[in-house]
């Protein structure tokens, strides 16, 4: 595997407060530039930007993946296994509510996974997934 440069997404958000919170105090994800309109975060060393745009937000469509209704729209990232454990063990003892609780899907498959889903105070969707063996992350 090579070293990935680093992701940028802009989104909306209905509050900046309330994405300061989430990312930066639940998430844990360092805060960067930032004006009345907007706030960069480092999501686990990608660049990510919640935009004041209340007007932009609207509900997700979800699909079914392996028996879970996955949102449509959503984000997140790809993490060890350890700091996958690590990260739903701290969004349980913070009382997050999941989409999709933290579990394995596509057992026994080549892609099997460990995920979980969760929302931000605007209802964006986060996907957090990890690989048992992250060589496997686009196997057929």
């Amino acid at each position: 595997m090579h070293e990935l440069p680093p992701f940028h997404l802009a989104f909306p958000v209905a509050s900046l407060a309330d994405a300061r919170r989430f990312y930066g105090g639940l998430l844990g994800c360092p805060e960067g530039r930032s004006s009345d309109a907007w706030v960069d975060f480092d999501f686990f060393g990608h660049q990510i930007v919640a935009h004041l745009a209340p007007e932009e937000l609207r509900s997700a469509a979800a699909h079914d993946v392996d028996g879970d209704n996955v949102p449509v729209r959503h984000f997140g990232v790809v993490l060890d296994m350890d700091a996958w454990h690590a990260l739903a063990e701290k969004l349980r003892e913070a009382g997050a509510h999941f989409v999709i609780e933290p579990h394995v899907r596509f057992k026994d498959q080549p892609g099997e996974q460990a995920t979980m889903f969760l929302l931000d105070p605007s209802g964006n969707a986060l996907e957090f997934k990890a690989f048992a063996d992250r060589a496997r992350l686009f196997a057929k």
